[in-house]
């Protein structure tokens, strides 16, 4: 009954998978590499499906990475503390949830990872602003066209499609195959 509308959706996501930048993805890498080899706290979020990628993030590398290496990854998910979260954004603003919880806490190597498939949420770019302005290396991990966030960061990854779960399935991808690279690296 769907078989025809599962495989189109099969095939642009092989199509996309093919056009992605390898070294885009070897420059995210090097630099979360950096972060890790500085004992660096690496602060990764995002809204809605950005937010469920970022959470993934750092349970794949605090747990699924780090069981097996002495020295241990340190992400730091902001959108995972509803509380805070929703204080902040009923007493201060929602475009601030981010923003407000990195403010006075980023060390000189700390990295700062945001995920937006747009590239827009304005919450995301606001602590993009603030890490910027504080020294703080950034990554960001986008679709579409990366919107304004690819433009901000240091370091930028691109699902180059107009389609949201291609992208977020894309981005669920970067995660898990970073993952796999480093296990067999870091361990050896």
């Amino acid at each position: 009954m769907y078989q025809t509308e599962i495989k189109a959706y099969i095939d642009k996501e092989i199509e996309v998978l093919r056009s992605l930048d390898v070294n885009s993805i070897n420059t995210v890498m090097t630099t979360i590499l950096e972060a890790y080899d500085a004992g660096a706290n690496i602060y990764i979020f995002g809204n809605g499906g950005s937010a469920a990628t970022a959470s993934h993030f750092q349970n794949d590398f605090n747990k699924g990475l780090s069981e097996h290496l002495e020295k241990k990854f340190n992400f730091v998910c902001l959108n995972d503390n509803v509380p805070t979260v929703l204080a902040i954004a009923n007493d201060i603003g929602y475009e601030h949830v981010f923003e407000f919880q990195l403010n006075g806490k980023l060390k000189k190597d700390d990295l700062v990872i945001a995920i937006s498939g747009s590239g827009n949420s304005p919450n995301v770019l606001k602590a993009i602003e603030y890490a910027k302005s504080q020294g703080i290396k950034t990554v960001g991990i986008t679709g579409y066209d990366g919107g304004k966030l690819a433009q901000m960061v240091d370091v930028s990854f691109n699902v180059p499609i107009h389609d949201m779960q291609i992208t977020e399935d894309i981005h669920m991808v970067l995660d898990h195959l970073m993952m796999s690279v480093f296990m067999r690296v870091l361990r050896s």
